[in-house]
């Protein structure tokens, strides 16, 4: 079939079985993985032209792949697929490399097209996806002085390092590997952070360090 060449990954088998199934007919299936190795190994072997990728799985999700091939395979476009819309992974895996990012519930003809203009160069996203990546890049606000912001004043130097991380899009396990701590250690400092702040979520977490230019 002509087109782009796809590779699925997705760590639920029957998932992935789906979205073959349906895309069989619009789509050159090169394809699948269920773990962050075998997406590798997979990419190598069959070296596809976009990779419809998973967020959340075991091993590491989709920011792990792409991380891990997109330096040996740079003509490769990444399309995040993902039962998720949370701001912080969609800005995750944004700026990991990926290209796109749509919800599972999108049907079958519109995920194709969606494969196909990524791999034209085009950047896709589910409707109420685009304003975060929007809001993500646009440019932050000036940071305010020391001393001229209470809430973030009594934050730790630590914490303000690990709030920066979290405004960026980046996972716990990533935060800790960039600042040479346990995951456990960053949840801790998380939670102080939230704590302090009186914020219930990472995601309003993330936010509110955007608005003051910590991304």
């Amino acid at each position: 079939m002509s087109g782009p060449r796809v590779v699925i990954v997705d760590d639920h088998g029957l998932f992935r079985a789906g979205v073959k199934a349906e895309l069989e007919e619009l789509i050159d299936l090169a394809g699948d993985a269920g773990t962050v190795d075998e997406a590798v190994a997979e990419i190598g072997r069959t070296e596809p032209d976009v990779v419809l990728l998973d967020v959340h799985m075991p091993d590491g999700g989709g920011v792990e792949v792409i991380r891990r091939v997109k330096d040996d395979h740079p003509a490769v476009r990444f399309l995040a697929l993902s039962a998720s819309d949370a701001a912080e992974d969609v800005i995750a895996v944004i700026r990991a490399g990926a290209r796109g990012y749509v919800t599972k519930t999108i049907s079958s003809e519109e995920l194709a097209d969606a494969v196909r203009r990524v791999h034209d160069g085009d950047a896709v996203f589910s409707p109420r996806l685009a304003g975060f990546v929007l809001d993500s890049f646009a440019g932050a606000p000036p940071q305010a002085a020391p001393g001229q912001d209470e809430e973030l004043d009594q934050l730790t130097p630590r914490e303000r390092e690990v709030l920066q991380h979290i405004a960026r899009g980046y996972m716990y396990k990533e935060i800790a590997h960039d600042l040479g701590i346990s995951a456990k250690t960053v949840e801790a400092h998380v939670s102080a952070v939230l704590r302090k702040l009186q914020l219930s979520s990472r995601h309003e977490l993330s936010r509110w360090a955007a608005g003051r230019g910590l991304d």
